[in-house]
């Protein structure tokens, strides 16, 4: 298969043509097919959280066991049955469309990581609206061959019906007798080549064709979407009721989830290990199958993933009443059998724990408080005060001081700039050590249009640097999609390194090339610096420019919600705003790093993100930013 990328906004519209002039020929195509074999849905493997493995003849399942002990409670199952009522609808029809759906969906994606990057969302609607109109064709073609089944039985019916009145006067007619020796022969013939000519096929192929000219997403961005909204969940403090609702800080935004949404939410955490949000949208997914009529899950699979997740919690007593519960539905369900067991082990074993009894036979010995066991610390990108001050910031709850805030603020500035001096910027203050500032329309919508214009057919999910080894590598604390233009490419962009230089008064001659971003659902950057710390002997060695002095952000877009670029230790946030532009310096007059611009992009709840960023290094600004007689910070910090 050859696979055509995206190479400019053209090239987009070739690919809707090439897509449309597909979904033509497929609309062309009145041949009806037999309907498949029935086949039940299944979903993906569960991950299954291996501490212990038993062999169960030539297949092996992963089990959580005691440590001591034989017994073990058994993740979910690789897979899990779900059927869906569809109200009368004919099950011929019913198992081709589910074997039809699910042959599509199994074929291998052309591109991944598109949740990283809304700019690759959008071309999913092109993709949903090609197959919509091919699956419309499919069942146009299923229907058409019913109701020649139908016709025909109706006419073999009616042929019988009058034939049983009086066998011996029908047969005695010479042309009944044709007619039911034709029936049972060439006409019959051609019932049972109509029953067995396959529909599906020729939509398959058209499928096929479309993966070579559309984007289509994988389970990695599934898992990554999933992913994302239990990131905003967590960021803004958004109630799992009200978000299945489609209402996001008091917002409608999008109609409601199923009961199977939910139900895909907390699966999709349970692969990632993650019980607490498993816990969560299972319980969630069974609040709305009690008021689903068409159900779009089943009780007995939302059970046994609660129930487990649950016993993973630690809370083992809620998990044996799911267990109890999911076995009142299915009393031969082998692993619930095998995990009440195990529950029932544990909580006795709990109870005999409770009391501790001396070796005299004593009362109940006191449990020592006094000894202080001390855990071992997860590794994490940033702690967890630093992780609150970081979502509180991102909700808006938190600010500078009023005493600082009240020293803040706008100005003309012409930065000491010839050029300037017929234009000033429009400068305001948002820290004062560090200095951080604001350029308010420092770029056009029309620059921002012609970056974005050059930016998207080059996206790459964004990297971060290996402080060990100085390589780019993928990071879950980044999710983005970045590209990188050169100044010689377009005059619009050597304007706008001219214009960085006018704003800053550094020049741009070491300064890395324009880096353009786009953020994807959920899309964010964790706590990080722009600088390379002292023990990063590696970073930017290959560009042989020295450290990153100063940081320079353009925002592209405006942010219905969230999305705002923050300091946790100044308690500092900058929210998008389009056209505007955030200046710092990463480094002390002394070529120190300064520690206080640690910063972070937030979560986007709503809309879609797009920034720009120039990184200036410290090469070339000798003279434009010296060293000074004195310190610009204390002697002692770091």
């Amino acid at each position: 298969m050859i696979v055509i990328k995206l190479s400019s906004r053209v090239g987009f519209q070739t690919r809707k043509r090439r897509a449309r002039s597909v979904a033509r020929t497929a609309r062309t195509s009145t041949r009806t097919h037999a309907a498949p074999r029935g086949q039940r849905s299944t979903l993906d493997s569960a991950l299954l959280y291996t501490i212990c493995q038993r062999n169960s003849g030539p297949s092996k399942s992963y089990d959580v066991c005691a440590q001591d002990s034989g017994s073990c409670a058994e993740s979910p199952a690789k897979s899990v049955n779900r059927m869906t009522p569809l109200g009368k609808m004919s099950s011929v029809w019913l198992t081709s469309v589910s074997v039809f759906l699910l042959l599509l969906l199994q074929q291998p994606p052309v591109d991944g990581e598109l949740f990283t990057a809304l700019a690759d969302m959008e071309e999913l609607l092109e993709t949903e609206a090609v197959l919509i109109t091919n699956l419309d064709n499919y069942v146009q073609a299923q229907e058409e061959k019913l109701m020649q089944l139908r016709q025909k039985m109706h006419e073999y019916r009616r042929e019988h019906t009058e034939a049983a009145r009086d066998v011996s006067a029908y047969l005695s007619n010479p042309v009944n007798a044709f007619l039911l020796t034709k029936r049972l022969t060439t006409d019959w013939r051609y019932v049972e080549n109509l029953m067995t000519y396959e529909v599906g096929k020729e939509f398959l192929e058209n499928v096929t064709a479309y993966r070579s000219v559309l984007k289509f997403p994988s389970d990695e961005d599934l898992n990554g979407a999933a992913v994302a909204l239990m990131r905003l969940q967590d960021t803004y403090n958004l109630d799992t009721a009200s978000l299945a609702r489609g209402m996001l800080n008091g917002v409608q935004y999008s109609t409601e989830l199923s009961a199977g949404d939910c139900f895909e939410l907390g699966r999709q955490s349970y692969l990632n290990g993650d019980y607490y949000h498993t816990v969560l949208w299972m319980r969630e997914a069974m609040d709305r199958l009690t008021s689903e009529v068409n159900r779009t899950a089943t009780k007995e699979d939302v059970l046994e993933y609660l129930a487990f997740s649950t016993f993973k919690q630690g809370n083992i007593q809620t998990a044996l009443s799911m267990t109890e519960e999911l076995l009142e539905l299915v009393p031969d369900h082998e692993r619930a059998v095998s995990n009440k067991a195990y529950y029932v082990k544990e909580l006795q074993k709990e109870a005999q724990q409770k009391i501790l009894r001396g070796d005299d036979g004593s009362e109940e010995v006191p449990v020592d408080t006094t000894t202080k066991i001390q855990k071992e610390a997860t590794p994490h990108v940033y702690d967890t005060n630093e992780r609150k001050l970081y979502e509180q910031l991102c909700r808006g709850e938190q600010q500078p001081p009023i005493e600082l805030r009240s020293q803040l603020v706008c100005r003309y500035t012409t930065n000491s700039s010839p050029f300037l001096r017929i234009g000033p910027l429009k400068l305001e203050e948002a820290y004062l050590r560090p200095y951080i500032v604001i350029y308010h329309d420092v770029m056009s919508d029309r620059e921002i249009e012609r970056i974005k214009q050059y930016a998207r057919p080059r996206f790459r999910r964004a990297t971060v640097q290996n402080y060990k080894t100085g390589e780019l590598e993928f990071a879950n604390y980044r999710i983005s999609k970045s590209a990188w233009l050169k100044d010689a490419e377009d005059e619009m962009i050597r304007t706008i390194s001219q214009r960085v230089e006018d704003m800053t008064g550094l020049t741009m001659e070491t300064a890395e090339e324009l880096q353009v971003v786009n953020y994807g659902i959920g899309g964010h950057y964790e706590p990080h610096f722009d600088f390379a710390r002292r023990e990063e002997r590696n970073a930017f060695k290959s560009l042989g420019t020295g450290n990153r002095i100063a940081t320079v952000l353009f925002y592209m877009s405006d942010v219905t919600q969230g999305g705002a670029t923050v300091f946790p230790s100044l308690h500092l946030a900058l929210w998008p705003r389009k056209g505007t532009a955030a200046f710092w310096f990463n480094l002390h007059a002394s070529g120190r790093g300064d520690y206080a611009t640690r910063h972070a992009a937030c979560p986007v709840l709503t809309g879609t993100k797009w920034v720009s960023n120039k990184w200036i290094h410290e090469r070339g600004q000798e003279f434009r930013r010296p060293c000074g007689l004195q310190l610009d910070h204390s002697a002692e910090e770091f």
